[in-house]
């Protein structure tokens, strides 16, 4: 019909139009948990490593892939073959299925008799996915619609994702929009038979969203099949590479891998030459540190002792903890006020000019400071961050984010109990950045740094306050600070210490 060839013209290139067509090469062979298990481990796919320049700014894009295909063609298959294949830490999986639009009381009706058209260009929300990964390409947080397929219809809660190294997009009609399109960096079309895919989709529609055999064939018949010829098939063109069987299809997902990995080189060496960066520099002016007073070096000598008690690391850490939380608290905004002492007389004193003041702690080590910033301010807020340390890599991973609403507007104190190379106070602070608190309201504290941690935070945030208590000239080949104060997490809640671990935060135990 001429209404359904203007549709196709709206979504798509014409055949026939002036731009090339792309090479082409044919391989001849919830909120749920933000994670990917395979067979060989599990992929962590919410968090990115601070894959940012000196200037504080992303270095690279991520690298978007798009996958179409029929519905229940192996996509969602061929995703996970291609996550695990990569060996890269830090995927975002993102399905077009949660971006089906919200429907009408009357479409609500035509679905449940098996009548509403979902594998129509027009029941995908193509406004909220191109927004949602433009956010997410940028290294944004994005939130995420849940689409509940029993009932038809977004469920009230939205789940947040964040940025990664590799996007991997998928859906039946991944490349049925020319703005969606320019957002791909590598386009595959999974071609699996049409047999195969009638016998997945009633297997998955009966079992998983509890569909009759009868209303499954209906509406394959009457939608699915139609569509496929009219609206997906046609895209097939648009693919930079071909996927015969699907998942079967190993050599395909092997050369898939091996281009991706060349993409992904330039992002390795750009974080390198950050970490290393600015080493004999002279420390910067947005850092300040404790005034070591005899009981301030003491309590260091006791707390850096391999053979102190951990009760007794447990008493002297919290000391310092709380001389610490004073003395940032010390460099907040403060102005002239007023008051009337009981003797009624004037008094000029001061008071904290900002709105509210917010604690954030890195888990886990950082948590064990919201006692003493609880003791020194009335009211304050905690939000946690989870982020811990790839020990092969010294590249953070982001796990766990919980914060307070309206953090925009507060002081935020960012806390954690060591830093070494920085990675993961980076990752916390962009994380705080995403979330529009200004970076200047930031005060990154912790109990003992590394150089190397103070320039790599210093040159890429340079309005961000640091305050520490020391800080220590090395880190070794394992990201330990030298001489250092060992693994802050294990001492303080007497677990033992992985064989290789990192000081910026504890490495994986949960």
């Amino acid at each position: 019909s001429n209404s359904s060839a203007e549709s196709l013209d709206r979504l798509y290139p014409a055949v026939g139009s002036t731009k090339p067509p792309r090479k082409r090469t044919t391989s001849q062979c919830k909120s749920e948990p933000p994670l990917l298990r395979t067979s060989k481990r599990t992929i962590y796919t919410a968090g990115r490593p601070p894959w940012y320049n000196e200037h504080g700014t992303q270095s690279k894009e991520a690298f978007v892939i798009g996958l179409g295909g029929g519905s229940a063609s192996g996509k969602t298959t061929v995703a996970t073959m291609i996550i695990e294949a990569l060996d890269v830490p830090w995927v975002v999986l993102l399905s077009m299925d949660s971006f089906y639009k919200v429907l009408t009381k009357q479409q609500q009706e035509q679905a449940a008799s098996n009548d509403f058209n979902f594998d129509h260009p027009d029941a995908f929300d193509f406004d909220l996915i191109i927004a949602t990964l433009k956010k997410l390409k940028q290294g944004k947080s994005v939130k995420i619609p849940i689409y509940d397929f029993t009932t038809h219809s977004r469920k009230k809660e939205w789940k947040t994702l964040y940025g990664a190294n590799v996007i991997i997009f998928e859906g039946i009609m991944a490349f049925a929009d020319k703005e969606l399109l320019k957002l791909l960096d590598l386009k595959i079309f999974v071609d699996t038979d049409s047999d195969i895919r009638l016998v997945r989709r009633l297997r998955r529609d009966i079992s998983e969203r509890g569909r009759d055999i009868e209303g499954v064939i209906k509406q394959y018949n009457k939608f699915v099949k139609p569509a496929f010829d009219q609206y997906i098939q046609p895209t097939m063109r648009l693919a930079d590479i071909v996927v015969p069987r699907g998942s079967g299809n190993t050599v395909a997902i092997d050369l898939i891998v091996q281009h991706v990995h060349s993409q992904l080189e330039e992002v390795r060496v750009a974080w390198a030459a950050l970490a290393s960066a600015h080493q004999c520099h002279p420390l910067p002016q947005t850092l300040s540190v404790l005034k070591s007073t005899p009981q301030v070096r003491g309590m260091h000598t006791i707390i850096r002792n391999k053979e102190t008690s951990r009760d007794e690391f447990i008493f002297y850490s919290k000391r310092l903890m709380r001389l610490l939380i004073e003395h940032a608290l010390s460099l907040l905004p403060f102005q002239s006020c007023t008051v009337q002492t009981p003797q009624g007389h004037d008094y000029e004193g001061r008071t904290y000019s900002g709105k509210q003041i917010t604690g954030v702690s890195i888990l886990r080590a950082g948590e064990t400071m919201e006692p003493a910033l609880r003791a020194v301010c009335k009211d304050v807020r905690i939000g946690t961050i989870l982020i811990q340390t790839n020990c092969n890599t010294g590249e953070p991973e982001l796990h766990y984010l919980r914060l307070p609403k309206d953090i925009s507007e507060d002081h935020v104190i960012l806390m954690d109990c060591t830093v070494s190379t920085g990675a993961a106070a980076m990752m916390a602070v962009r994380v705080l950045l995403d979330h529009d608190v200004p970076e200047d309201k930031i005060f990154l504290l912790s109990l003992l740094m590394a150089e190397m941690g103070v320039h790599s935070v210093a040159y890429a945030f340079p309005r961000v306050k640091i305050i520490t208590t020391a800080v220590d000239k090395k880190v070794n080949d394992l990201f330990r600070i030298i001489p250092g104060i060992g693994n802050f997490g294990d001492r303080y809640f007497g677990t033992d210490a992985p064989p290789d671990w990192s000081d910026d935060e504890d490495a994986l135990s949960t």
